[in-house]
């Protein structure tokens, strides 16, 4: 299988408002790809329809090789995500929410699964303590964890080093990057922060306004829009100076 996702002219719309218009984009298989935006571009909205929690206004979504709008029971079990902004209940300790979830994606072993999670993310200072009384790059980290306990061949990533510090999230890079050569994973990762796309990520898909306005290697993308960074190759799609990789006006 060449690709793990392939989006077709998908399209969302909510009353008035579209939020993506006729996407379309692939994800090779065990890549990692960053799907970047500014507030509003549509990538909360796309990333929720890959996952299954959205049903498209039009258009498909064909995940490591299943319709996703047809059967998409048969590949969840093989998806996890992971973000700093979903909260997960806030009386259980890290121990109990990491067991809950080992649990529904049918792990045999779910303390052995935990403690091995608790030991690979450095989490055994406070898997005792309520979800709710942690800092918040410590839920960043327990996030994670989360998004790894079936093991995903397909992990989508919102923000992963958000709150962390600069060493603890360089060391979360790392882990992500060890992880995908090991399990021969895809990543799907969404980010502010370019430094973090530039090390992780072989391809970038770039949204404004619910379109996909160019789609290619982190490199070749500096080079087209003639910049020294990917962070201003985003500032100029994010503020519309370029579209489609045209030349500066």
């Amino acid at each position: 299988m060449s690709d793990a996702i392939a989006v077709t002219a998908l399209t969302k719309r909510y009353d008035d408002v579209l939020a993506i218009d006729r996407i379309s984009f692939t994800v090779a298989a065990e890549s990692v790809t960053a799907l970047l935006g500014g507030n509003g571009a549509g990538k909360t909205t796309t990333i929720a329809i890959i996952l299954g929690l959205l049903l498209p206004t039009s258009g498909a979504v064909t995940v490591l090789g299943v319709d996703m709008l047809r059967e998409r029971y048969r590949v969840l079990p093989r998806m996890n995500f992971s973000s700093p902004y979903v909260d997960l209940p806030r009386r259980l300790t890290v121990r109990e929410n990491l067991a809950v979830y080992a649990t529904l994606y049918g792990m045999a072993d779910v303390p052995g699964r935990v403690a091995t999670l608790a030991a690979a993310l450095d989490l055994q200072g406070f898997i005792d303590r309520p979800y709710g009384s942690l800092s918040a790059g410590q839920r960043t980290r327990v996030s994670l964890a989360k998004a790894l306990v079936n093991e995903p061949d397909l992990l989508l990533l919102d923000e992963p080093t958000a709150s962390l510090d600069p060493d603890t999230a360089d060391w979360v890079r790392g882990y992500l990057l060890d992880y995908r050569a090991r399990v021969g994973a895809t990543l799907l990762l969404a980010s502010h922060n370019m430094a973090e796309v530039e090390r992780m990520c072989s391809d970038v898909v770039m949204l404004r306004a619910g379109n996909v306005v160019d789609h290619d290697l982190p490199a070749a993308l500096v080079r087209r829009y003639g910049r020294a960074t990917l962070e201003e190759v985003f500032l100029d799609v994010a503020r519309g100076r370029h579209r489609g990789g045209a030349a500066a006006q």
